[in-house]
This record gives structure tokens, sequence and C-alpha cells, in this order.
């Protein structure tokens, strides 16, 4: 064995294991490397490659051999051969017309071809989908340009969510650049719908037909949930998917269940191999089975990026499966990242393909000895198996997790261990369906009704896990997040392994924490205060406002992008029903999370204002609030609700905006409610027009409090935002956005007008809390303090408000 490779001991006992780590350098310089080259020239790509080689040359002439001399080799090797292959990307990138259309930001005529089946984006209203795809000619001033450019493709409405992998269409599209360090020539939206030009190859037909006929069955017999669940736990088809389902996996630690991945492939392997392991069947001709059944099921469950991952952690085990030996899999999976990251440099910033690689790594790493020193203890096989393999890739992988997420799932291990003896026998009895539900529905009928009861047991643990308070905690987002969990994680580790006597003291810790400090964390949150008026949520780029109305019910104002954040903040305010539900309009920002809020709730009426004839999105609106068993309302100026003390009196628009041509920004709702003599002006997304015509109509806006349009969009009408007399202004938008939203403009003519500003994206949760005769803003992420106190309402307003305060604890200041 070389010197290059490091050895390690099991933790059951002395036996050291060597592990080959020779191709690991060169792996992460391929990783590197595809990072970094989006950045470069090609000259400087080309230069670096050149030198790259030079130095090879210089080391392989001298002569010297050993481990130190064939890593270094092989570090410059993959250095030239990635900087080789960006460069070339690069140089026929810049080159392309495509690129001269994104940089110009025009609409032409194209024809692509889809490199993925389009998956579907989250939210109310029209179908959005995403795609990745190759643009292969581009029709412009009488001429055809043939290319075979990369691009992301976004498109909404009919035709587009229904198209196969390897299916050609031709479409209006509007070409942008991408990101700085996307590996695609440019984005493209869709301006219309797709005109089919090439079917998708006979292969790619048939397995179409076979995940419609799964998801065809799955509907007939199964409940709704678990009708969703079951094709995307099997081929990866989440078309179906409840989203607020969605967010109980993901809050769960499960979301890997809902898309194809190396367990998937794992247990395909498992079902094709324990037979011909039963007949002592030599070990290549079972990696040539195994290798047939990879090949059939990413063809059974599309060329997706999450499915093509899969198949290369398959194929790692698969070669160590071909040699017998373990220690293989280390060298295979260094290969595999080097193979996938030369043919698509995009993998390397793709956070699922991360997470693959060192979930795998870990698996092959750390699972073995640990189940092996359980066993030893007493532990049944199947149970160490599935504790070690869920617990090694969810330490592995839970900076990366905490880093994008900005959470840590505190009930990721257990709930994955309860959900394991469900996921083999849906997904086996799953696949038979598959096949049979085409030439024999009936059959296919039978076998997803037998699949749908440990489908529904992973439903069970999924909503029951995302329903344990704190079951997922915040954590510092981004790579200093991740970089702090790691440490803590691996140091923590090494402390309980180095000494004995600690892991006692850490069991016992963890006992009190569960025991004790998690039900006095229930009883001490202090959230909402006492006297709430209103909460804005912190949705994000987005907008949501809670009217507490009696116990456990309250009147909800939008529910901002995505289902998880307002059905938390609803949660938070212990509501359980919505007798009304106000809607501002119906674009995404306002209406994406309305799922998250009805289900699970008593629902009464869901009220929008009067929305154009044109707006397609209304549809959809109606069939959630059908599901949902509520009652559709439109509300015109001077219609007034009561629901136990929200007294709401609606303003705008007039019913006769509501053109074909009008922006739905401006047909937002405009409402003043009143609770306990505080006055909100809700204003939706309104913009400057819209504003200045409400004003010149003479329309009473005097409120307390005002909601600012558009998230503080520098398109606003000063004449309206003083119009209001507000002595604090609301403003819900998330951190980071890349809208700029709130402007300066805006935040200095609000402070000019003696508001007080309050931003969700500093300061969390807004509450308006008292009365008429004494209120204030209770902060939920603000600065704590000693004793919280709620002013008169006549305090001189403190520009200083605008600063960004520390994210902890809550606080009442005075308007």
């Amino acid at each position: 064995m070389s010197s290059a490779a490091v050895r390690y001991r099991h933790r059951s006992g002395s036996r050291w294991t060597w592990v080959d780590l020779r191709l690991v350098p060169a792996a992460l310089t391929v990783w590197v490397g595809c990072l970094l080259a989006p950045y470069l020239s090609p000259g400087a790509l080309t230069a670096s490659a050149g030198g790259a080689v030079a130095v090879g040359v210089a080391i392989a002439t001298t002569r010297r051999s050993g481990a130190v001399a064939a890593v270094v080799l092989g570090i410059l090797a993959a250095l030239a051969v990635t900087a080789a292959t960006a460069a070339v990307r690069g140089a026929a990138r810049e080159a392309s017309p495509l690129r001269a259309v994104a940089e110009a930001g025009r609409t032409v005529t194209a024809v692509l071809h889809l490199d993925s089946a389009p998956h579907r984006l989250a939210g109310a209203g029209e179908p959005r989908v995403i795609a990745d795809a190759t643009v292969t000619g581009l029709m412009e001033a009488q001429r055809t340009h043939r290319l075979d450019d990369r691009v992301l493709l976004f498109a909404a409405g009919a035709g587009w969510g229904d198209l196969l992998p390897g299916q050609g269409v031709r479409a209006r599209l509007g070409v942008s650049l991408p990101r700085a360090g996307d590996n695609v020539v440019a984005v493209v939206s869709a301006r219309g719908p797709p005109a089919p030009v090439a079917s998708a190859g006979a292969v790619q037909r048939v397995a179409g037909s076979l995940r419609d006929g799964l998801a065809a069955s799955a509907a007939r017999v199964l409940d709704p949930p678990a009708a969703g669940l079951l094709p995307g736990l099997v081929v990866g088809d989440t078309r179906a998917m409840d989203p607020v389902l969605s967010e109980d996996f993901r809050r769960a630690g499960l979301t890997h269940l809902t898309a194809v991945s190396g367990a998937n492939v794992a247990i395909v392997l498992t079902g094709l191999l324990w037979p011909l392991r039963r007949r002592a069947v030599r070990r290549r001709v079972q990696a040539v089975v195994a290798g047939l059944g990879l090949v059939g099921f990413v063809v059974l469950a599309g060329p997706s990026p999450s499915v093509v991952r899969a198949a290369a952690m398959g194929a790692v085990t698969l070669l160590a499966l071909a040699s017998g030996r373990s220690r293989a899999a280390i060298p295979a999976l260094g290969a595999a990242v080097c193979v996938l990251l030369l043919h698509d440099p995009g993998l390397a910033r793709d956070a699922g393909f991360a997470l693959s690689v060192v979930a795998t790594a870990a698996i092959v790493l750390l699972a073995p000895g640990w189940s092996r020193r359980l066993r030893e203890r007493g532990w049944p096989r199947l149970l160490a198996d599935a504790l070690t393999v869920s617990a090694a890739a969810g330490l592995a992988t839970a900076p990366i997790v905490a880093g994008l997420s900005g959470t840590v799932s505190l009930v990721s291990l257990p709930a994955n261990l309860l959900a394991a003896p469900a996921v083999a026998p849906a997904t086996v009895v799953g696949l038979l369906a598959v096949v049979v539900s085409v030439p024999v529905p009936p059959l296919a009928d039978v076998l997803v009704w037998l699949a749908g009861w440990p489908v529904r047991w992973l439903v069970l643990v999924a909503e029951r896990a995302a329903a344990v308070p704190d079951a997922a905690t915040g954590w510092p987002a981004g790579s200093r997040g991740a970089v702090v969990l790691a440490v803590l994680l691996l140091g923590g580790t090494w402390c309980l392994w180095r000494f004995p006597r600690l892991r006692l003291l850490a069991l016992a810790a963890v006992v009190g924490l569960v025991v004790l400090g998690w039900p006095l964390r229930q009883t001490v949150r202090g959230w909402p205060p006492q006297d709430t008026v209103a909460v804005a949520c912190d949705v994000g780029q987005g907008d949501a406002l809670v009217l507490p109305a009696g116990p456990g019910a309250g009147v909800l104002v939008d529910s901002g992008p995505e289902v998880g954040a307002v059905d938390r903040c609803l949660d938070r305010l212990g509501i359980d029903s919505l007798p009304l539900v106000l809607l501002s309009h119906l674009d995404a920002d306002h209406v994406g999370g309305l799922a998250g809020a009805l289900t699970g709730r008593d629902v009464g009426v869901v009220a929008t204002a009067t929305l154009s004839a044109t707006d397609d999105r209304a549809a959809a609106l109606d069939r959630l609030v059908q599901r949902e068993a509520g009652e559709r309302a439109v509300l015109v100026p001077g219609d007034r609700r009561t629901v136990d003390g929200v007294a709401i009196e609606v303003l705008a628009p007039d019913p006769a905006r509501a053109t074909a041509s009008a922006a739905p920004n401006d047909l937002s709702m405009v409402a003043r409610v009143t609770v306990r003599g505080v006055r909100i002006l809700l204003t939706g997304d309104l913009g400057a027009e819209a504003e200045s015509r409400i004003v010149s109509s003479g329309i009473d806006l005097r409120a307390d409090v005002l909601k600012v349009p558009h998230h503080g969009s520098a398109d606003a009408d000063p004449a309206f935002l003083a119009a209001s007399g507000a002595r604090v202004a609301l403003v819900s938008v998330g951190a980071d956005n890349t809208y700029g939203h709130p402007t300066a403009r805006t935040l200095t003519a609000l402070v000019r007008d003696g508001m007080r500003v309050h931003r969700t994206d500093r300061e969390g949760d807004l509450a308006v809390v008292g009365s008429a005769r004494s209120w204030g803003v209770a902060v939920r992420g603000g600065p704590s303090v000693a004793a919280a106190e709620r002013l008169q309402t006549g305090t001189t307003p403190a520009p200083a408000a605008t600063r960004a305060p520390r994210r902890r604890g809550r606080s009442v200041v005075p308007p």
C-alpha cells in the first residue's frame, strides 16, 4: 500500500483499515477549478492549463517516483484538464450569438431541446416551471443560427410542464445574462406556449408514460398527500406533491426522500442483487446486472441532476462490488466527481451535488465501523446499519444544510430512523406499480394500494416531526455558519472519542435539555405580547400580516411567497382558525404561501379586490379555497367587515380600473383596519401612479400605522405616504433581496413625514401592541431590554429606528 493512502482505526477496536485517498486531491482541484473558471477569461484559463502542463513535465523528467510525486502530478493533470476544458467552453460562450442577444436583453424566437424534465416552482397562481435546456436554433433578421448553447429556462402557462427530456420546441424567449459564475450561456424566459418541433426519443416517451401511469394510479387510489408523495419517492416526480407536505419534509430533515437520491439507487440495487447473492453468482456478473438495472432506473426517473448524482454514487458502489474491495469506493468516488464536474461544471455550485458526495463519503468511511461497534454490543444488524448510515450522512451533511438554509433540524435523526423501515417497501412496490401501470392498470392500482400504507407512515412521521416546537432552530447562514457547525461537530466528536468519561456527561446534558430545558422554553416564549393588534410576519421578500381576532383566530392579510414561513408565523401566534383572509393581489410574493396558511386550519372567507378579467391566476386560487372548504368573495370600496373586534374598511381599487391592461400591482386592495382604536393602512404593492390617483380622489387615508407599499420600492408617491399621517411604518421585506428594497428614497420620505420605520428583514416579526390610548411596536427579533414599555402616541419619532438592531430577544418600542 502506497504511503499516500491514509489509515484510520475503526471505532470497533484496534483494527486498522487502509483508505486510498490519492484521487481526493485531484477531485478537489477539479472542483475548485470549476468554481473559479467562470470568473476567469479564456486567455487566463489557457495560460493556467499551459503552466500546469509545463510544471508536470518538469516533475516527470526528474524521474522522481513515489506517492508524493504521483499526487502532485495528479493535481497538475486535473488542473490542466479543468482549465483547458473551461477555456474552450468560455470562448464558445463569449462567441455565441445568443450571448449578444442576452447582453441586449432582447426577445427572440428560438428552438430548444430540454435536457431535463420541467420542475414546478412553488407558489400559488399560474404554474411556473424551471428546466435545463439547450438552444439549437436562433431565428433573427431572416437568419437562422445553429447553436448548441446550454441555458436555464423559466416558463409559465399550459404546455410547458408536460414536456419530456429530449423534446424540441420553438418559442418566443426573453433572453438575459446569467449570474456571475453560472455555467450557462443565458437565462431564458418563455413569452408564450411551446410549439413542438421534435418529439422525445422512444425511450423517454415510454418512461414518461410509465411515470404518468403511476401518478394517475396514485390519484385514483390514495388520499392527496400520499398520492403526491409516492411518485416523488419512487421516481422523483413531485408534480402533485402538496407544498405544505413538502415544507413538513424539509423541517423534519426528510427532503431527500422526495427526490431521487442514493437511497433509491441502493434500494434498486439491493432488490436486483439479493437473488443473485443467494445463488452465489460471481461478483462481476452481479455488477453487470446491477449496472443494467441502474441505467434502466435513470431512464425511468429522467436525466435530472439529482438522478445523475444518484447514478454516479451508485456507480461507486458497483465498482467496489466488482472489485470485491470496499476500500475501492473512495478512489471510485474521486473519479466520479472528476468525470461529473468535467462533463457539467455547473455541478460545482450545486448544493445537492455537494450533499451527495459528502454523504456518500461519510457512509463509506464511517458507517461500517460504527455499525460493527453497535453489533458487538448486541444491536441487531438491521437496526445498527440504519442508525449508523443515518447518523453518518446526517452529521457529515449538517454543516452544508445549515449553511444553505440557516437552520438546523433537531428532529432529523429520529425522523429518519422512524422513516427508514417504510422507504424500501414503498419504493420497491412503487417501482413494480410503475412497470405495470400502462399495460395492466388494475394491477398497478393494487400495488399502489399496498405501497400506500408505508407512504402514509412517511407522511405521518413528517407531519409529526415538523409539528414539534423548535423542530428546526435558527443558525447563521452562509459559509461562516457551515464552518462553525463543522468545527463544533468535529470537536465534539473528537472529545467524546478521546475522553470516554465525557460521554455520560454529554448524555446527561442532552437529557436535561429535552426533559427540562425544552418544556421551560415553551412556557417563557413571550410571543405574541399581550394586547397584540397586528403582527407583520417575517416571511422574506413578501407580505403577510395577521390581526388576532379572538382566541385561536385571526384575520390574515396576504401570505408571503412560501408556505413554510407564514405557517410558522401563524403557529407562533396560536392561530388555528382564519375567519377572513384578505389578498391584496395575486402576485406570488403575496399569495405563494396561501396553501401553508389554509391547510390544517378552519377557513372562512377568502376575499380579493376586483381582479382583471384576464388574470388567469384566479382559477388556481378558487380551486385552493374550494379544497379547504372556504368561501370566495370580492370586496369593493365602501365594503366593511368586522371579525371579533377587527374592523375592516375597503378603500380601493375602483372596479372600473380592473381592465385587461391594468397592472396587477395597481389593482392592490387598499384597506384600513381598526383594532381597539389603532388604525392600520394596508396598501399591497401599489405603485406611484395608482397612489397619486387615490390621493387625488380625496379618499381619507389617515391611519396610525402604515404598511409601506411594495416593500419600500422607489415607485412610491410621497403625497400618498404623507396623507396617511402615520406615526409608524412597517416594511415587510426580505434580507439581502436583489431588488434593493427598501430604497433610500422611500425611507427618507417616511422619516421626513415623522414616521418611525420598522423592517422585518432586520427585526423579524413586528407586532403592534396596545390600544388607541397607549400603543407601541414589539420586535420579536430585536434587541432585548430590561423593562419593555409602551409610551403615549404623542412621543416624537426617532429616525434612528431605521438602523439594524442585533437579532436577539424581543422589545417594545414606542411609535
